[in-house]
């Protein structure tokens, strides 16, 4: 192949692509690929293009359900595809992958990466995974995923098994790579706060994320006389099904049972304010709220699922807590508000673990490895690019 290699990312959402994957972009474009990011631009458009990345807008929307829609959608992608005629797409999240695939596969994109971030809410509801919807997924994307012969990238272990299990892909067209990095230089070490301790759960406000376990943990220890704020830090996401209104959150803080700071852009500052950090998800990819808990040298209260327990390891550096359990969770919380030296000594291993093991560049450099790989062993032709 001569010339640069034309790189494009599908991802739903602009927020995501800059919090989740920007710096393997900024990466790619280091190492000389054009990059563009085909999303559903909201906040993030202009500050992605000022990266020198290509922008492609599209109307690709996670909570749709119309199937006009969804096929118009589809067909949009055949159009972005077309006239990009990149040598590789990474798909990011179900969604792309699923449409992304087969609009790959419609174009003939001579390189397909499908990275899962995580399983979604359809795969840890066990209703939902009982129903009709569960099997057409696995179904549509056993076909999606087989016809883009792509190869699959995921976060941990728990999830590529689950799917290999289910027959949506097969082992050895899989990767794992642990996450997508965190600057362990923004996001650092910083003197232990002082005062009411602060207890912060930091994601999207989705019931699935365990935010209602984590209201009832508080109430529970605010009853038992623990003197702690508890906090919860993210934005609302109305397009997932597992959402919480806003009208709930607004309860919940009258109620006096947490506070709600929303989205933050300073997540280092709200780290170090914090005394410990909680996830009580029922499922993860690689969290990196996690990763960037642990760059900031913080003791971890999470659940025992996968995703989180490949990021906290019981009693070296937190606590795992069963899940969809307030009580454990509060137990769990109450230990490591109770042993400062437990704390901080848990909060020195992990950052020790996220600078051997999860820091940006290191995975950036893993998955550069992987496109490359795969450029290579591909029979890629040299095309022109046609952006209009």
């Amino acid at each position: 192949m001569t010339g640069r290699p034309r790189l494009l990312y599908l991802i739903t959402e602009d927020w995501y692509f800059w919090s989740h994957r920007l710096d393997l972009a900024r990466a790619a474009r280091d190492a000389g690929f054009d990059v563009t990011v085909a999303t559903r631009v909201t906040d993030h458009g202009e500050r992605i293009q000022a990266e020198g990345f290509h922008v492609i807008p599209i109307s690709l929307f996670r909570r749709s359900r119309n199937l006009l829609r969804e096929l118009g959608a589809v067909m949009e992608l055949v159009g972005v595809y077309r006239r990009v005629q990149p040598h590789l797409v990474h798909h990011v999240a179900m969604k792309p992958i699923l449409y992304g695939s087969l609009a790959a596969w419609m174009v003939r994109v001579p390189v397909v990466l499908n990275a899962f971030a995580g399983l979604g809410y359809l795969f840890t509801d066990s209703e939902r995974q009982r129903g009709g919807l569960h099997w057409i997924l696995t179904t549509a994307l056993r076909s999606a995923i087989g016809r883009s012969g792509s190869m699959v990238l995921f976060q941990n272990e728990a999830d590529r098994d689950e799917l290999v299990r289910a027959g949506i892909v097969r082992a050895l067209r899989t990767r794992i790579i642990a996450g997508s990095g965190i600057d362990v230089t923004t996001f650092s070490v910083k003197p232990s706060p002082q005062g009411t301790p602060l207890v912060v759960l930091p994601s999207r406000m989705l019931w699935d994320k365990g935010v209602g376990e984590f209201v009832e943990a508080a109430r529970d220890l605010k009853e038992k006389g623990v003197d702690a704020r508890f906090v919860l830090v993210g934005r609302c996401d109305e397009d997932n099904p597992a959402a919480i209104e806003r009208e709930q959150l607004a309860r919940w803080v009258a109620e006096g049972a947490v506070e709600w700071w929303g989205h933050r852009d300073d997540m280092a500052a709200v780290y170090e304010g914090a005394t410990l950090v909680v996830l009580p998800s029922y499922r993860e990819g690689l969290p990196k709220v996690l990763l960037e808990a642990a760059a900031c040298g913080k003791a971890i209260a999470a659940t025992d699922v996968p995703g989180c327990r490949d990021i906290v390891k019981d009693g070296v550096n937190g606590v795992l807590v069963p899940p969809r359990d307030s009580s454990g969770l509060a137990r769990g919380i109450a230990h490591l508000l109770s042993d400062r030296h437990t704390r901080e000594t848990m909060g020195a291993r992990s950052r020790e673990m996220a600078v051997a093991t999860w820091a940006g560049p290191r995975i950036s450099e893993q998955v550069l490895a992987l496109y490359h790989e795969l450029l290579n062993t591909s029979s890629v032709m040299n095309r022109s690019p046609r952006y209009a």
